[in-house]
Protein backbone atom coordinates (compact mmCIF):
# COMPACT_ATOMS: atom_id res chain seq x y z
CA UNK A 1 0.00 0.00 0.00
CA UNK A 2 0.95 3.52 -0.63
CA UNK A 3 0.83 4.99 3.02
CA UNK A 4 -2.83 6.55 2.08
CA UNK A 5 -4.23 7.54 5.38
CA UNK A 6 -7.67 5.26 3.94
CA UNK A 7 -5.64 2.25 4.84
CA UNK A 8 -6.56 -0.06 7.91
CA UNK A 9 -4.47 -2.50 9.54
CA UNK A 10 -6.66 -5.17 11.15
CA UNK A 11 -4.99 -7.09 14.02
CA UNK A 12 -7.49 -10.35 14.32
CA UNK A 13 -8.75 -11.79 17.30
CA UNK A 14 -6.04 -14.50 18.09
CA UNK A 15 -3.53 -12.56 16.57
CA UNK A 16 -0.41 -11.85 19.32
CA UNK A 17 2.00 -9.01 18.65
CA UNK A 18 5.23 -8.24 20.66
CA UNK A 19 7.27 -5.11 20.08
CA UNK A 20 6.23 -1.71 18.21
CA UNK A 21 3.61 -1.21 15.84
CA UNK A 22 3.58 1.93 13.74
CA UNK A 23 0.77 3.00 10.59
CA UNK A 24 0.60 5.62 8.28
CA UNK A 25 -2.86 4.92 8.38
CA UNK A 26 -5.49 3.37 10.72
CA UNK A 27 -5.38 0.37 12.85
CA UNK A 28 -8.31 -1.55 14.35
CA UNK A 29 -7.04 -4.09 17.17
CA UNK A 30 -9.10 -7.59 17.89
CA UNK A 31 -6.34 -9.13 19.38
CA UNK A 32 -3.52 -8.50 21.83
CA UNK A 33 -0.60 -6.46 21.98
CA UNK A 34 2.79 -6.50 23.89
CA UNK A 35 4.30 -2.78 22.80
CA UNK A 36 3.55 0.39 21.77
CA UNK A 37 0.83 1.72 18.98
CA UNK A 38 1.66 4.41 16.59
CA UNK A 39 -0.70 5.85 13.84
CA UNK A 40 -1.03 8.87 12.09
CA UNK A 41 -4.48 7.88 11.43
CA UNK A 42 -7.18 6.30 13.96
CA UNK A 43 -6.44 3.43 16.37
CA UNK A 44 -9.85 0.99 17.43
CA UNK A 45 -9.31 -1.07 20.20
CA UNK A 46 -12.45 -4.18 19.89
CA UNK A 47 -14.16 -5.58 23.06
CA UNK A 48 -11.57 -8.47 22.04
CA UNK A 49 -8.44 -6.38 22.18
CA UNK A 50 -5.84 -6.40 24.82
CA UNK A 51 -3.00 -3.63 24.77
CA UNK A 52 -0.54 -3.45 26.98
CA UNK A 53 1.86 -0.01 25.64
CA UNK A 54 1.34 3.60 25.11
CA UNK A 55 -1.20 4.24 22.17
CA UNK A 56 -0.61 7.25 20.14
CA UNK A 57 -2.69 8.25 17.11
CA UNK A 58 -5.09 11.35 15.75
CA UNK A 59 -8.46 9.67 17.21
CA UNK A 60 -8.56 6.43 19.44
CA UNK A 61 -11.84 4.57 20.23
CA UNK A 62 -11.67 2.15 23.08
CA UNK A 63 -13.82 -0.74 23.41
CA UNK A 64 -11.13 -3.17 25.14
CA UNK A 65 -8.44 -3.55 27.22
CA UNK A 66 -5.21 -0.85 27.56
CA UNK A 67 -3.06 -0.79 30.02
CA UNK A 68 -0.48 2.05 29.08
CA UNK A 69 -0.49 5.61 28.30
CA UNK A 70 -2.75 7.06 25.58
CA UNK A 71 -2.11 10.53 23.64
CA UNK A 72 -5.24 11.08 21.04
CA UNK A 73 -4.74 14.31 19.43
CA UNK A 74 -8.08 15.11 18.39
CA UNK A 75 -10.38 12.37 20.37
CA UNK A 76 -10.75 9.50 23.00
CA UNK A 77 -14.09 7.47 23.17
CA UNK A 78 -13.65 4.95 25.85
CA UNK A 79 -16.96 2.21 24.98
CA UNK A 80 -19.17 0.70 27.62
CA UNK A 81 -17.04 -2.47 28.25
CA UNK A 82 -13.63 -1.14 27.78
CA UNK A 83 -10.86 -0.87 30.58
CA UNK A 84 -8.13 1.44 30.62
CA UNK A 85 -5.69 1.68 33.32
CA UNK A 86 -3.10 4.80 32.28
CA UNK A 87 -2.72 8.24 32.19
CA UNK A 88 -4.70 10.49 28.80
CA UNK A 89 -3.63 12.93 26.84
CA UNK A 90 -6.87 14.12 24.66
CA UNK A 91 -8.65 17.30 22.85
CA UNK A 92 -12.11 15.42 23.00
CA UNK A 93 -13.41 12.59 25.86
CA UNK A 94 -16.07 10.73 25.62
CA UNK A 95 -17.03 7.77 28.41
CA UNK A 96 -19.72 5.97 27.51
CA UNK A 97 -21.57 4.95 31.20
CA UNK A 98 -20.08 1.58 32.20
CA UNK A 99 -16.69 2.28 31.42
CA UNK A 100 -13.89 1.50 33.38
CA UNK A 101 -10.90 4.67 33.71
CA UNK A 102 -8.16 4.43 36.18
CA UNK A 103 -5.50 7.53 35.75
CA UNK A 104 -5.14 10.92 35.16
CA UNK A 105 -6.39 13.21 32.36
CA UNK A 106 -5.12 15.95 30.70
CA UNK A 107 -7.23 17.49 28.21
CA UNK A 108 -5.97 20.71 25.95
CA UNK A 109 -3.43 20.68 23.03
CA UNK A 110 -1.36 17.32 23.55
CA UNK A 111 1.65 18.41 25.21
CA UNK A 112 4.76 16.50 27.16
CA UNK A 113 3.76 15.60 30.98
CA UNK A 114 3.43 18.52 33.44
CA UNK A 115 6.55 19.30 35.70
CA UNK A 116 5.48 21.26 38.50
CA UNK A 117 8.61 24.27 38.51
CA UNK A 118 11.12 24.21 41.53
CA UNK A 119 10.80 26.21 44.99
CA UNK A 120 12.95 29.24 44.65
CA UNK A 121 15.23 29.04 47.60
CA UNK A 122 15.50 32.12 49.34
CA UNK A 123 19.00 33.98 48.75
CA UNK A 124 21.67 34.91 51.53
Amino acid sequence: MNGNTEDITIISNGVKIEGKVTSTGSIRVDGTLQGDLNAQGNVTIGEQGDINGKIVASSITIGGKVVGTVNAKEKLVLESKCALKGDIVTKVLVIEAGAKFDGKSSMGEVREAFTPPKPSSPEK
